[in-house]
């Protein structure tokens, strides 16, 4: 395909995260940037070699290694909240560029393990630093950026539309993925329901101190 790629090829090259590292609003724009800028294909930590490997073949460049300037490429880490600290702000559920937390105002928030492509968008702007970064002891595979690349365009139509972020249901994230194939989305709103209930239990459950 060469220097022909579309655009549409390359983006579904790239690990469709959304991090940013690349210097680009999210895997779209950096995916127009390399079939119409040239920018280098070497941005791009989260999909490491295999991504450069990819983008290489599709373009007819070549790059040795990923830019170390963007980050360096590892294993999946997602983001952890604890509730403890966790004091409702929705900050993270309106950063969050693949719907991957579920929460409301003033309630606690819950990150949903498989659907959070460890952008650590989220990190830096909460105001209580009550999220942190852990292993996620998988990998992050091509449905798993399928689904995010579908989730992150509801998210922007959602905002094209002015509609608040926070005030999504818990379920709306994986109701956009359809198009992936029913049976993985009903596998991820079940994940995302139980999640919730897990955060509501613990909360109910968790002893309380007097006053």
């Amino acid at each position: 395909m060469g220097a022909r790629a579309s655009i549409g090829a390359v983006d579904r090259a790239l690990p469709q995260t959304q991090c940013t590292r690349c210097g680009y609003a999210d895997c779209a724009a950096y995916a127009a940037a390399i079939v119409r800028e040239r920018a280098p294909i070497d941005r791009c930590p989260p999909g490491g070699a295999s991504t450069l490997s990819a983008l290489a073949a599709l373009t007819g460049r070549r790059a040795a290694r990923v830019d170390p300037e963007c980050g360096e490429p590892g294993a999946l880490a997602v983001a952890v909240i604890d509730e403890a600290l966790c004091i409702g702000c929705t900050i993270c559920i309106q950063v969050c560029p693949v719907d991957a937390i579920a929460g409301a105002p003033r309630r606690l928030h819950a990150v949903i393990d498989p659907l959070c492509s460890g952008c650590e968008l989220c990190v830096a702007p909460c105001p209580a630093d009550c999220i942190a970064m852990a292993p996620a002891g998988r990998v992050w595979s091509p449905v798993d950026a399928a689904l995010a690349r579908e989730r992150h365009q509801a998210r922007a139509a959602r905002v094209l539309r002015g509609e608040r972020i926070a005030d999504r249901g818990p379920g709306r994230a994986c109701a956009a993925s359809s198009a992936a194939g029913t049976d993985a989305v009903a596998r991820r709103l079940a994940t995302v329901t139980a999640a919730v209930e897990r955060a509501r239990a613990r909360r109910a459950n968790a002893p309380r101190t007097s006053p």
